[in-house]
């Protein structure tokens, strides 16, 4: 019962953290979500483990000995249940004090989590600054907090057992002295008494174990309560149905995309966008440029569904992306990002990533493709080759031809480049952007891009600024204009003549 209660717990964690909005993980260390799969979730299913057992034992001791007690004398059974509220009374208060604490230490738990996460994700970029000490010393903080939440819920469930040792032996010297009173009396034969006392030691010990285990489960609480609050957290809106008319007509689509007055905000104040729209027609290329924070990743996660528009549509094909399943919204993307992710597993796996059911030949041809077949075939396993954590055993670049390579075996309506040249060596700049080139040709392309050297050859340049398209055009209708991506422009390519020509 206990390992299938577990195991339906996590099945519902991981569906559900599959169903949360993208704002939830961004809005929390990645050490405190994984503290409430792993520890919180450990800590429910030890106590049902440990103490499902004990309340099934307990519940037919404590039936077996009243029956039993009864059975010899109905006085002095009232004298042993006259002890149960005093029990119910003492755990009550134990309880309440152990949860708030039990409360503090899973909640530090996922704290220090969150801290070794971080911590060790980033160790190159802590070794580079030197903030070995710093980062210890947040450490020993987050792990003081969590030894005094610890050692405080401890002590005070600790208590717990001598309080209910101390009730059950007044209990037994009330059932004594009433009991030698009756034998004495010659109302009770003195063997009689002898047995009650027995049974009445059986009558407590299961009570002792519920209080005990009502104190565990405080600690049980705390974790439950973190486990709800995922459970409970707000998903995303329902997914579109896989058989409606909107996804027939997107099958058939040719992939063009179209922005109408869209509205979005991180947060409940200020709008990053207002009223923007854009069309990109089938086979043009779009590429969108402007300052940090200007708008240009944002505006594809939005096209990816990511998140949640404030206001207006966004259309594929003429389908308003909000009446598809995500999963064929997304599936219809092929992306290529500046941050390269690859999962554990072979380089084969990795690319097969971008289709179900892709063949070996497709995935060599999508790895010649990116350029990518060669640097593979000469790593001693070749195709086979696994990738360790976070495939620091490949260089930046290799792990952005791969992802390449993953995009080209996707074959999508829609290609999106987040500066997808960014890591490799400027002769592989060169093939790469070829490749890419022939794969971007009859697709709808979002290319975002910082260096502008790169777009030059763009359908339409979109220049974003504080969330709106502040300039559109090609290359040469922009620099004639003389405006913000001439700017740009300048600033990347004549920044050093322009600093020398300017006054002190």
């Amino acid at each position: 019962v206990s390992q299938k209660t577990v195991y339906s717990f996590r099945k519902a964690i991981d569906e559900k953290l599959s169903r949360l909005p993208l704002r939830y993980f961004d809005g929390r260390a990645h050490g405190e979500i994984l503290s409430r799969v792993a520890n919180d979730v450990d800590t429910i299913a030890n106590t049902l483990q440990q103490s499902l057992v004990q309340m099934v034992t307990s519940v037919v001791t404590l039936a077996g000995s009243v029956a039993m007690m009864l059975s010899i004398s109905w006085k002095l059974s009232l004298v042993a249940i006259a002890t149960l509220p005093f029990y119910a009374l003492a755990t009550a208060a134990i309880a309440k004090n152990s949860q708030r604490f039990y409360k503090s230490q899973q909640k530090h738990l996922g704290e220090l989590n969150g801290h070794v996460e971080e911590a060790y994700s980033g160790h190159p970029v802590v070794k580079a600054f030197g903030y070995e000490q710093a980062s210890v010393a947040r450490f020993d903080e987050v792990n003081g907090r969590l030894y005094e939440a610890a050692w405080k819920a401890q002590f005070v469930s600790g208590i717990i057992m001598p309080v209910m040792n101390f009730i059950n032996n007044i209990g037994y010297v009330l059932i004594a002295v009433v009991g030698g009173a009756m034998a004495a009396k010659r109302t009770l034969a003195l063997g009689d008494v002898q047995a009650f006392i027995q049974y009445a030691r059986q009558f407590t010990q299961p009570i002792i174990q519920t209080a005990n285990i009502a104190n565990v489960l405080q600690a049980t609480m705390a974790a439950s309560e973190r486990v709800f609050e995922v459970l409970d957290e707000e998903e995303e809106s329902p997914n579109a149905p896989e058989d409606s008319e909107a996804v027939a007509l997107f099958r058939a689509s040719r992939g063009d995309v179209s922005f109408e007055g869209i509205s979005f905000g991180y947060g409940e104040g200020k709008l990053l966008m207002d009223g923007l729209s854009l069309e990109a027609p089938r086979g043009e290329t779009v590429a969108i440029v402007g300052p940090t924070g200007a708008g240009k990743t944002t505006l594809v996660n939005l096209l990816m569904r990511f998140y949640e528009l404030k206001g207006g549509r966004i259309a594929v094909g003429g389908v308003d992306i909000r009446d598809l399943p995500r999963g064929l919204l997304r599936r219809s993307f092929g992306m290529v990002l500046q941050d390269t992710w690859l999962f554990g597993g072979t380089i084969r796996d990795n690319i097969a990533y971008g289709r179900d059911g892709a063949t070996e030949e497709e995935i060599v041809a999508a790895a010649v493709a990116a350029h990518a077949d060669h640097f593979i075939r000469v790593l001693p396993r070749g195709y086979d080759t696994e990738l360790n954590e976070d495939a620091t055993n490949l260089s930046q670049g290799q792990k952005q031809l791969l992802t390449i390579a993953r995009a080209f075996l996707a074959d999508p309506k829609v290609l999106i480049l987040d500066e997808a040249t960014s890591s490799v060596d400027t002769r592989t700049e060169t093939v790469v952007r070829k490749a890419m080139e022939r794969l971007m040709q009859g697709r709808t392309s979002f290319v975002i891009a910082h260096r502008l050297s790169t777009i030059r050859d763009a359908h339409t340049i979109l220049v974003m600024n504080e969330g709106r398209i502040v300039e559109k055009g090609d290359h040469e209708s922009l620099l004639g204009a003389n405006g913000f991506y001439a700017d740009l422009y300048r600033s990347q390519f004549l920044g050093v003549e322009e600093e020398e020509v300017l006054p002190a």
